[in-house]
């Protein structure tokens, strides 16, 4: 885990990265002496695919160091392009007096400190709430609450240890009265979604029920909800006719 304060700001990062630098370089590496070094022993083995590929490694052995090294360098680069893509999918958190930033993939996303009302962790998911109550963003992620907790707090952001309206959730059953037909549509929709495993789908419903004032709990089925605030004159809810 990374937590460095800097100019203002205090970056979280997930854990691993500097060993996945290190140790996937390495590993490969030594994984394309290995496959030089064996080759041709692999090959001579009948029921073994690519033998003629293995055979033409072996044939290098015959220009050394040449083929020593080579392989080495290749290994190497094949273990940096699994370090960056590993690297490219990992969660760095950066919070500063003038908000909270998340990069993950190569994109980032800002939230200004007065849109964000509060932040936990949800067992996977680091989730900032907007003033609404709503959710601002459910990001999964490796990073431990510790450095979070003290990242917002060191930068006067609210922060807390589980969900403030964990209270609010109901367990959605087709029909409810206070839900809109919409809303029972859409929640039908993810149900189905979540019983096929289409992950996609059902996040994307969970976003379009988000957007309506309805915030879902992304744990699975059976599904939890709660409103987002006021309740009484929040969208999407109303009679069913």
């Amino acid at each position: 885990m990374n937590s460095t304060p800097s100019t203002g700001e205090t970056v979280v990062a997930e854990p691993g990265l500097l060993l996945m630098w290190i140790g996937f370089p390495l590993l490969g590496a030594g994984a394309g002496w290995l496959l030089q070094a064996v080759a041709g022993w692999v090959a001579s083995i009948p029921f073994v695919p690519f033998r003629g590929p293995l055979r033409f490694i072996d044939s290098l052995s015959d220009h050394e160091p040449a083929a020593t090294l080579v392989s080495l360098a290749v290994g190497l680069l094949v273990g940096l392009v699994i370090a960056a893509g590993g690297a490219h999918e990992h969660l760095t958190v950066t919070v500063s007096d003038k908000g909270v930033a998340l990069r993950r993939g190569g994109k980032t996303r800002r939230f200004e400190r007065d849109a964000v009302s509060g932040a936990f962790l949800d067992d996977s998911y680091l989730v900032l709430l907007d003033r609404d109550t709503g959710e601002l963003v459910r990001q999964s992620t490796h990073l431990h609450a510790d450095p979070l907790r003290s990242a917002f707090l060191a930068h006067d952001l609210p922060w807390t240890d589980d969900d403030p309206h964990r209270e609010r959730y109901r367990r959605w059953v087709e029909g409810l009265p206070e839900l809109s037909g919409t809303l029972d549509a859409l929640f039908r929709a993810r149900d189905r979604a979540l019983e096929r495993g289409d992950e996609d789908d059902a996040e994307q419903l969970r976003g379009e029920l988000a957007r309506l004032g309805i915030v879902v709990r992304a744990k699975g089925s059976p599904q939890f909800w709660r409103q987002t605030r006021p309740a009484a004159d929040g969208p999407g809810t109303g009679d069913r006719g």
